[in-house]
């Protein structure tokens, strides 16, 4: 029974982390996009499609394609750390998100920075940015999210707790993925 709690909590929370992750990076892009004069056309958000913001006119392309890697952190992380000082028992799930949340954006600029195409470091690399930049950025992003991560095992169920985990923080992270799930088909369309 244990095992079934355990792996209800791994991948209801990666499902959330990762559908969490594409919503605040959107969410980043849309915030530059109003900040610097731009007209957001459309946010794909979908739990079967990889999220997308059109933003038409563009006045700053470089500075709305940062906006959804370091808002798809920043939100993250503030979320970790209200979470951590509130004192809640379940910090960890909200430092899994944060974690997931850098490691994911840093990956996807760093990467794009070395295979540019029409991602968001292929944007930045097109309108005056460096190599280096979205690379530094990536190493810094993935390394802390992986410092997130360190010891957060165990409230998993690995290692020394056998698979024993938190039953309520495994079913309520299944009721939040399938929440945020309804939530992006209605929004979606």
């Amino acid at each position: 029974m244990n095992r079934g709690f355990q792996i209800l909590l791994i991948a209801s929370t990666a499902g959330f982390s990762w559908l969490g992750m594409m919503a605040v990076h959107e969410l980043g892009h849309v915030l530059h996009a109003w900040l610097s004069g731009g007209t957001v056309v459309e946010v794909l958000l979908h739990p079967a499609a990889f999220s997308r913001t059109d933003v038409l006119p563009n006045p700053h392309p470089q500075f709305v394609a940062w906006g959804g890697a370091v808002w798809g952190c920043l939100i993250p992380l503030a979320l970790w750390l209200a979470v951590r000082l509130a004192a809640r028992p379940h910090t960890y799930l909200a430092a899994f998100f944060a974690g997931f949340c850098l490691i994911a954006n840093g990956f996807y600029l760093a990467v794009g920075a070395l295979w540019p195409n029409g991602d968001d470091a292929g944007a930045i690399l097109k309108h005056g940015g460096d190599p280096w930049q979205p690379i530094a950025f990536g190493i810094v992003a993935v390394v802390a999210g992986f410092c997130l991560w360190h010891g957060l095992g165990p409230n998993f169920g690995l290692g020394s707790t056998q698979g024993k985990v938190d039953r309520r923080a495994a079913v309520g992270m299944a009721v939040a993925l399938v929440l945020l799930m309804l939530l992006e088909l209605v929004l979606g369309g």
